[in-house]
């Protein structure tokens, strides 16, 4: 029965890794003011009222009702960021999102206990390459849709003014899909195809959040994907292009996650589920903001294949 209420007190929409931190110290100081103000008729009562308060922020993530939308509308950037938090919304791009600290070699990688944000496809992956040394001498790709041309992997469509995938790639990808389990996708057969030595560690392939994939090695970060629909496209892809490209597994973690990420814009069937993909503008809720990206979508299970800010594109 305790079990029960618990869970239907917690909100883990709003606690965890997903806690609004300014919402939290908000709500505490409500609590204790509330608490103070009780404890002058009677102290049992007001250490009874700061306990009961301390343990729905901890269940609920906030203890006045809409604290969480109030905050989002009108908290400013900078009180987010005295608390480390950044208004960008986290993109899960795949191997992107592990800034390439996560290289075959052994390279350190984010650790899963650092901030969410950390985990964001433009928080420094290009630093970070130059200063490990290691993918000095490697070959570099071109920016994706030269890459994809040059290789023969999509082409201009015959019926309208976009490029589409070739005949042969998208064959031999569905090909590759045919044969995997996608439930049943080990994190060291995934992180092979990625690219990565199987001897250097364990892999393995865990749930984040909601429908979120993760890849860690001994616990740390490799990658993050949407859906292990995207996990599954990545994985597949890159198995097709180790063969296509010659110099596919002589680009870094980094180079093959960018190229990947976009290809998957180009899938027309969920990679899970056989159904139709579609393309729209959705809303991605972080702690606290709002944020309207471009979303490619199995219409069949709602898993997320890609994801891109709108704001990106405002800019560009």
């Amino acid at each position: 029965m305790r079990e029960t209420i618990v869970e239907r007190l917690r909100k883990p929409e709003y606690t965890g890794e997903n806690r609004c931190t300014p919402c939290t110290v908000l709500n505490l100081a409500i609590a204790g003011a509330i608490g103070a103000a009780v404890a002058r008729r009677s102290r049992l009562a007001g250490a009874a009222v700061v306990g009961a308060s301390a343990a729905a922020i901890y269940l609920r993530g906030y203890l006045v009702p809409g604290t969480p939308e109030l905050t989002k509308r009108y908290l400013p950037e900078r009180v987010l960021r005295l608390f480390g938090k950044t208004s960008e919304p986290e993109i899960r791009g795949g191997l992107v999102a592990g800034e390439s600290r996560a290289d075959e070699r052994g390279a350190e990688e984010i650790d899963l206990e650092g901030d969410a944000d950390e985990l964001d496809v433009d928080s420094g992956a290009e630093s970070s390459i130059d200063e490990s040394g290691d993918t000095a001498d490697r070959p570099q790709p071109p920016e994706p849709e030269t890459y994809f041309l040059e290789a023969g992997v999509v082409e201009p469509c015959e019926e309208i003014d976009d490029l589409c995938l070739t005949e042969p790639f998208e064959t031999a990808w569905s090909d590759e899909i045919d044969r995997i389990d996608t439930d049943a996708l080990e994190g060291t057969d995934a992180a092979v195809a990625l690219g990565f030595d199987a001897d250097e560690g364990a892999f393995e392939i865990a749930g984040h959040g909601d429908d979120a994939r993760t890849l860690r090695r001994d616990g740390r970060l490799l990658g993050k994907w949407p859906s292990q629909a995207a996990l599954v496209a990545d994985v597949t892809a890159a198995r097709v292009l180790e063969s296509w490209d010659d110099d596919w597994a002589a680009y870094d973690p980094r180079a093959r996650g960018e190229l990947l990420n976009s290809l998957r814009l180009f899938l027309e069937t969920c990679p899970t589920s056989g159904g139709e993909v579609v393309m729209g503008e959705e809303t991605v809720e972080s702690c606290c903001r709002s944020h309207d990206v471009i979303a490619v979508t199995c219409a069949e299970t709602d898993e997320r294949l890609f994801e891109y800010p709108v704001s990106e594109l405002e800019l560009e």
